[in-house]
């Protein structure tokens, strides 16, 4: 029920290909021939994972009418290998023990080790998009820097529960929509596509990532052990208060206990407590209705897709991002 189909809504079975013909492109790009450095710098992919990213940006090159060139695949393996090396970074910031329902890369190998791999596979993408031309570089550079800005706006607001609003959807279109629509407009431009489609494939991501993530807040606070490939719960016991949460804090009803438990970390029993608290009250419905705004923006964007088939495919994969979530 929380996995994301990622190719089913789409009905672009050309694409299920070319994300098979991916897969070696993105191993073999952080192959080093040291084998200590080869095993940190693939184990999350080897772990799998949903390669949204690189599918979106495969979907925008080749509007599921063709094969992807080589370009085309490099196109989604760098977007990839920024996502990847995020996870290494976030991982020790959150001093996480388990990604993918693996032992996360911080925790087999250290901090030390996790954070210069992740910086790594951040200077495999640049020299990949380097490849791809001046343009796709810049942009690839661009939302690298959106990712390190979300990152501080996310931090500097640790345990704070009078966050705003404003700053959480800050940190968030830094985060995680800047990078799903640089995977857009990547895709777009390796594929060549005009540029009014490039901005309508572009809008489409941005929204698209927004609706990701707050999916995966509402997830972390209302999921059970081993459905998330990594614990429930996790933002609000390091102090991450996502939009559920800023939610349930406003409702006079259940705001002020919930506020007794946050402000500070939290153990295990307490992070339960917090969970049942705000999963129980309006706050998670009331942020579907938000991510339901943001589907229909994503929807809008589609309208600038030339093919009808890959709009109402994008279409059905961002209404598919609320599936199984409470209405």
């Amino acid at each position: 029920m929380l996995e994301v189909n990622v190719t089913g809504p789409l009905g672009l079975p050309r694409v299920e290909d070319d994300l098979l013909r991916l897969e070696p492109m993105l191993a073999g790009s952080v192959m080093t021939g040291d084998a200590f450095l080869d095993d940190v710098t693939t184990h999350l992919i080897a772990a799998g994972g949903k390669r949204l990213r690189p599918m979106l940006s495969l979907v925008a090159a080749t509007r599921g009418e063709r094969a992807a060139t080589r370009e085309d695949l490099l196109g989604g393996v760098a977007v990839e290998l920024v996502h990847l090396a995020s996870l290494y970074h976030d991982d020790v910031i959150d001093e996480a023990t388990v990604r993918r329902n693996v032992e996360s890369v911080n925790s087999r190998y250290g901090n030390l080790v996790a954070i210069v791999a992740g910086d790594y596979l951040l200077a495999r993408s640049a020299a990949i998009a380097a490849d791809l031309g001046t343009e796709i570089a810049g942009l690839l550079a661009t939302t690298l820097g959106q990712l390190c800005q979300g990152q501080v706006v996310e931090v500097r607001s640790c345990f704070k529960t009078n966050r705003s609003q404003d700053d959480y959807f800050a940190a968030i279109a830094g985060k995680t929509a800047a990078l799903m629509a640089a995977s857009c407009r990547i895709g777009a431009l390796t594929g060549g596509a005009p540029r009014g489609e490039v901005e309508a494939f572009t809008r489409f991501g941005r929204a698209f990532g927004m609706v990701f993530q707050l999916r995966d807040d509402i997830l972390d606070v209302i999921a059970c052990d081993g459905e998330l490939g990594k614990p429930p719960g996790q933002d609000l016991a390091e102090g991450v208060y996502t939009l559920p949460v800023l939610l349930a804090l406003h409702d006079p009803h259940i705001g002020p206990e919930l506020r007794t438990l946050l402000g500070q970390p939290l153990g295990q029993p307490e992070r339960e407590k917090a969970q049942a608290i705000v999963s129980e009250s309006n706050a998670v419905a009331a942020t579907v209705a938000i991510a339901r705004r943001h589907v229909a923006d994503a929807e809008q964007a589609t309208a600038g897709i030339e093919s009808p088939r890959v709009a109402r495919g994008l279409s059905l994969l961002a209404a598919s991002l609320l599936d199984g979530l409470p209405a």
